[in-house]
Parts: C-alpha cells; structure tokens; sequence
C-alpha cells in the first residue's frame, strides 16, 4: 500500500475538457488527463487522489485533507481569479503546491484572467502546455518527495 498521496484537484468546468473550447483547451478529456496522472505515478509507491468540482468549499475541503500529503497539483480554473478561500486553504499547506494551467492565462483575451491569486501560494507555476502540465508538475513532485 502507498505510503506517499499527491492530489490532484480540479476546479469549475473542467469536466467539460474535450467538449468546452477545444480551440483553447485541446480535445483531451478530463479522463484523459486522469490517465496521464495514473501513468507517471504507476511505477511509484506513491497514491493519486484525482478529483474535480465545481464547489468552492469542496475543493477547500480537500485542500485541508491535502495539507500534509507529498504535494498537490491543483488546476483551480474559475477559482484561480477571484477566490480567497481556497487561497487562504492553499496557503496553510505544509506540502509542495504546484499550480497548473491548461491555456498560458497571459494569452487569453480577457485580461482578468491574467492574473491567478492563487500563484503566490505556489511552488510553481505552469501553464499553456496543455494537458502535460500535469506530467511535468507530477514529475517535479516526485523528484522532491519528502524522506521517512
């Protein structure tokens, strides 16, 4: 049994990947995205708690189960923008945090969404590559996994 859980946690409309905006979010599903996450960690002793909501006090529910877990990916979506919660949530992690955008948010049309609150509660930040943005935060996760 694993010893060692990394989350990844999924905000708003995420479920839609695939379906919504493929001219910006490609045509990977969020399934897809899953799988992807499953793959890096399988030859790991290492859990994947994978999950995806629309509510805020959901996500800031397992950011508090998440808190002293190996690391945490999150893709916030809608919430990097305008919440507070799941910043102050984020901020009281004692684990690596590693922010993830699909689209390069300083490429969009809408200049709000050029700016996440939630990067300063980040170790990293990475965006515009897709769905292997989660690969490459996964990846930075298990080079710095905490010793027993």
């Amino acid at each position: 049994m694993p010893s060692l859980r990394i989350f990844v946690l999924n905000g708003p409309n995420l479920d839609l990947l695939g379906e919504r905006e493929p001219h910006i979010y490609g045509t990977h599903t969020l399934a897809d995205v899953e799988a992807l996450c499953r793959r890096v960690l399988a030859s790991r002793n290492v859990e994947l708690a994978f999950r995806q909501t629309a509510a805020e006090h959901e996500m800031i529910g397992w950011l508090h189960e998440a808190r002293r877990s190996a690391g945490i990916v999150i893709n916030a979506a809608g919430f990097s923008y305008h919440s507070v919660p799941i910043l102050d949530a984020l901020l009281a992690c004692e684990c690596p945090v590693i922010e993830v955008h699909i689209s390069n948010i300083h490429r969009r049309a809408e200049p709000w969404r050029a700016h996440s609150l939630l990067s300063g509660a980040a170790k990293g930040v990475i965006m515009g590559l897709g769905i292997d943005g989660y690969r490459l935060a996964l990846e930075h996760l298990l080079q710095h996994l905490p010793t027993e």
